[in-house]
């Protein structure tokens, strides 16, 4: 008698390929909640379901198996009808179950079409087809070609007769067929025994990050050498040495590391190097800005390719004359965003002499990203783009406070060096942001929630900016304290 967690599918195969733990808690425990997708995780799996529909467009004609539990039924009996086309054609052989996302009858035989949502084929996809092609062939079916369905990256809205490519992978799936057997074995084995010991390592952040890393890794003490910038392979030298803390750290070490070294030791800010010259280039007024994105997978607008960050969004704080003001912009649906963006942004930004960002290459890209769409508006958009000034390096490079926890990212360093959080926010990373700006322009929202949407988004992207003008002020009291102290 088969029992229920010896089956595996493809999708736990390839679990199983990763970490045999994983695998274990993704069968024995499939109510976790580790495994219930958050929101970004969700739209992932919705993007991924819009590609699979579209890629099936490709192929008119077929026949879509029904997802219950009578699907391997009802591939065979429309195999043995005569279909040509099937969609999620299902097979199970010994073991292992596997859905098929496209699969053609030809003369030679069967061709078997993996659709991903993704601009290249990694190696995981591999795997996965070549498991498929194990079942299909261990069901028996002749199965000539195997293909990974991809988005093309040269594809560019409105022209989307080239949004796929497809790449013959049969020689690589083939390739990777004799090992299964004793895998799917193994992996079998792994799931009638107890949960079993796998050592932490780099599987545990790839192909996929794993959802139950917080079972694995211990709670870590504070400043635990892990978190030390850039560490590396230094981190398991030290680990090896008997040494978890980065205040056990004897030895100078080197740039930013040794500045997190002092800083964690005298549990005291650390500003080192002439941070008021960095500072210099940043002339009044001041415009401190931020942009907020959508990339979608499939390209929504004109000139865009799949997966083609397009600012949506922006905040900007202008100081100037010893005052603040704010502005903002959001799109409201599905048009195209970019021209409107551009003349908001262009306005907010007028008279800036600087303008202020964190991560600024982001804040280049969306600048250039509108003037490539705005041609007669690019002179403008340019400009900005020239006048910009990067707060990251300036803080990596002379600044640490032991908060920052080996981070530089906004969000470590605002509550560290001027107490402005995200906390109280809604929504209060850009992941999330991202995930609500799609469903505010692409999808049918009750207006009620349209608002509440709309609100939450423009407190977050507010809350960036307003947090660059506390970061750059704070910037300059340091700048003017270590002055003080080399005079």
């Amino acid at each position: 008698m088969r029992h229920w967690f010896s089956v595996l599918s493809k999708s736990r195969f390839l679990a199983g390929l990763q970490c045999h733990r994983l695998l274990w808690w993704d069968v024995h425990d499939r109510d976790a909640p580790e495994l219930v997708p958050d929101a970004g995780l969700q739209a992932i799996f919705d993007q991924g379901n819009l590609v699979g529909e579209l890629a099936r467009e490709r192929f008119p004609g077929g026949i879509l198996i029904p997802y219950d539990a009578r699907r391997v039924e009802a591939t065979r009996a429309a195999i043995e009808g005569g279909a040509t086309v099937l969609y999620e054609a299902a097979f199970l052989a010994g073991d292992v179950f596997a859905a098929v996302d496209i699969l053609l009858r030809e003369d030679a035989g069967w061709r078997l079409i993996e659709v991903k949502a993704t601009n290249s084929v990694k190696p995981v996809h591999v795997s996965d087809a070549a498991i498929q092609l194990h079942v299909l062939e261990c069901a028996g079916l002749s199965v000539h070609a195997v293909e990974i369905m991809h988005l093309d990256r040269a594809c560019r809205h409105p022209n989307l007769s080239n949004l796929f490519k497809r790449a013959d992978i049969t020689a690589r799936a083939r390739e990777l067929l004799p090992t299964i057997p004793a895998r799917v074995a193994e992996q079998v084995a792994v799931l009638r025994g107890a949960l079993p010991v796998v050592p932490t390592g780099r599987h545990c952040h790839a192909p996929y990050p794993c959802p139950f890393q917080a079972r694995c890794f211990p709670v870590l003490p504070p400043h635990h050498v892990s978190t030390l910038y850039g560490g590396g392979r230094r981190v398991a030298d030290l680990l090896a040495e008997g040494i978890d803390r980065i205040d056990q750290i004897v030895e100078p070490l080197d740039g930013i590391r040794e500045r997190q070294r002092r800083a964690i030791q005298t549990g005291a800010l650390v500003v080192e190097g002439d941070l008021g010259a960095a500072l210099a280039p940043c002339l009044a007024p001041l415009a401190f800005l931020d942009f907020e994105t959508v990339s979608p997978a499939v390209p929504r607008w004109p000139g865009c390719g799949p997966y083609e960050a397009v600012p949506v969004q922006f905040s900007v704080h202008v100081e100037r004359d010893g005052g603040v003001e704010h502005r903002e912009w959001l799109a409201e649906g599905p048009d195209d965003p970019r021209r409107p963006l551009a003349l908001a942004l262009l306005d907010a930004c007028a008279g800036a002499h600087t303008v202020v960002a964190y991560n600024a290459p982001f804040e280049r890209t969306a600048i250039e990203g509108l003037a490539a769409a705005c041609p007669d508006l690019a002179a403008g958009l340019l400009g900005l783009s020239h006048r910009l000034v990067d707060l990251l390096p300036i803080v990596r490079e002379h600044v640490y406070d032991p908060a920052f926890g080996g981070s530089f990212s906004l969000k470590a360093v605002l509550p560290a060096l001027v107490g402005e959080g995200y906390g109280d926010l809604a929504i209060a990373d850009g992941g999330l942001a991202s995930v609500n700006l799609v469903r505010l322009l692409f999808e049918a929202v009750a207006d009620g929630e349209r608002v509440v949407l709309r609100k939450n988004l423009l407190a977050y992207c507010a809350r960036d900016t307003w947090g660059l003008v506390l970061l750059f002020r704070r910037l300059r009291e340091l700048a003017t304290g270590a002055q003080a102290q080399g005079a």
